[in-house]
């Protein structure tokens, strides 16, 4: 009677702790093997599967490592992410396969341009919108092309400061005066 008592014991610690068992063999232990049996074939199309999950497991990673704090107050998150890794592990499902081409792979193939030189874009009905051009004519208009001309020459010539600045953050120059010890 008492070792029965114990085996209930063990596997009710084993279905509480599921997640924390599981998670590592399902998205670490069977995908390394996996791997390694990829890369011993001859086909391509099992390197591309298991080198699309380590991708997609490496984001993944990221993603939980930048938004730990927040994680931790989804208490399904551990059942989540186990599902999760499933449906990218299993070649049956192609999950892998399926968010790479549809989330992935247009970010790499098709990467959108990011301006830096942020301008807002306002539409007025009697106003055309404002863009770069509309910026420079209206700070002309408003302070003077003498004003506008400074603020180009300053800008050309914190270029040509730049292009000879080591990564100290100011011009070094060999001068050879050493000391010798």
């Amino acid at each position: 009677m008492g070792s029965g008592v114990g085996v209930g014991s063990f596997i009710k610690v084993l279905l509480r702790n599921f997640d924390v068992l599981a998670g590592p063999v399902v998205s670490l232990v069977y995908p390394l093997h996996a791997s390694v049996r990829a890369i011993e074939t001859q086909s391509h199309a099992d390197d591309k599967q298991w080198l699309t999950y380590w991708v997609l497991y490496s984001l993944l990673t990221l993603f939980e490592l930048t938004f730990a704090k927040l994680i931790e107050w989804v208490p399904i998150w551990s059942y989540a992410k186990l599902i999760l890794t499933c449906w990218l592990v299993i070649p049956y499902f192609s999950g892998a396969a399926y968010v790479y081409e549809h989330f992935v792979r247009p970010l790499y193939v098709n990467p959108q341009s990011i301006n830096i030189w942020y301008v807002p874009k306002k539409m007025d009905f009697f106003r055309k919108p404002d863009d770069v051009l509309t910026a420079a004519e209206k700070y002309i208009a408003e302070n003077g092309p003498d004003a506008f001309e400074k603020i180009l020459s300053r800008a050309d010539k914190s270029k040509r400061f730049k292009e000879h600045e080591t990564m100290y953050g100011e011009e070094y120059l060999y001068e050879g005066n050493f000391k010798s010890y």
